[in-house]
Parts: structure tokens; C-alpha cells; sequence
């Protein structure tokens, strides 16, 4: 299992600069600086540094997924049928290579899971469903829920 990841610290202006790429993804280090008040070697020493110690994985573009046609946003709660580690590290592989799975939670309360599934269409969830996400390794039971619409969605954190 993978090790929760240490806390580092972060100073007032790495909060800006992570701020500033959260706003502004499509910015260059230069127009990172302007924003921050920084010029943009020291800008990008700053960021540089946060990248390594893991604060910034990547940049990311958040798409339209009604308007590219996968629509389906599917809540899937999973019960793991043993709870030993070699079960729960094969699920957790498994989930990185579905490119339908957008997102995996391990959780607390009933459900070991969370998923986030996105689909064109209920047709192509049934097909996953079956083909897929019931062969997961260890997989005791799923429950799904169909959100009706999307009303947030982000990721940015509140820094």
C-alpha cells in the first residue's frame, strides 16, 4: 500500500503561484511571476521545488463531457470481499488502467470504494459493468448512481 504522503510546508507566496495555476493553467512561468510579483527565474526555482516535492502533479484542462458526448457520470460504492493487502493493492492497480474510471476514493463507512465512471450513455455502463467492473480483483459487490447533472466540478483546491 502506498504511504500517505508527507505534508510540506508553503509559504505565502507559494500559495500565490499555486493559486495563480489553478486560475490560470494556460500561463507561462513569466505571467506566473507578473501575477505573483515575482520575476520568472525565482518564479520558476519556486515551482520548480513544489514539483518535486509533489504539491504539483500536473497541469489540467477540465473538458466539457456532455459536449464531447460522455455525458454519464456514474457513482460507483465498492465492497471488497477480504481486506488483505495484496486484494486491495490489485484492485487499486486495476482501477489505474480503465480509462472510464476517472476517479477512485478508498473509504471509510460501508462502501471500500468510490468510483467516478464516465460514460457516453447507460448502454456503454452496462457493457463496463459487466465486461469490467464486476472482474475487478476482489470485488464483493458494486452499487451505482447516476448523477442527473453536474452542478460543480473542479480542481481547484481552496488554498
Amino acid at each position: 500500500m502506498e504511504d500517505i504522503p508527507e505534508e510540506i510546508s508553503v509559504d505565502a507566496l507559494d500559495r500565490k503561484i499555486l493559486s495563480a495555476l489553478q486560475t490560470h493553467p494556460e500561463a507561462s512561468i513569466a505571467d506566473v511571476g507578473e501575477i505573483v510579483g515575482l520575476s520568472q527565474t525565482p518564479c520558476w526555482r519556486r515551482l520548480k521545488r513544489l514539483q518535486q516535492v509533489g504539491a504539483v502533479k500536473e497541469r489540467a484542462w477540465i473538458l466539457d463531457g456532455q459536449r464531447l458526448g460522455m455525458s454519464v457520470n456514474v457513482f460507483v460504492s465498492v465492497k471488497i470481499k477480504q481486506h488483505d493487502e495484496d486484494t486491495l493493492n490489485a484492485f487499486e492497480e486495476a482501477t489505474r488502467s480503465i480509462r472510464e474510471i476517472v476517479e477512485c476514493f478508498s473509504m471509510s463507512g460501508e462502501s471500500d470504494y468510490l468510483l467516478r465512471v464516465v460514460v457516453r450513455d447507460i448502454a456503454s455502463y452496462e457493457r463496463i459493468l459487466k465486461k469490467t467492473l464486476l472482474h475487478l480483483p476482489g470485488v464483493d459487490s458494486l452499487n451505482s448512481s447516476f448523477a442527473l447533472k453536474t452542478i460543480k466540478l473542479s480542481t481547484h483546491l481552496p488554498i
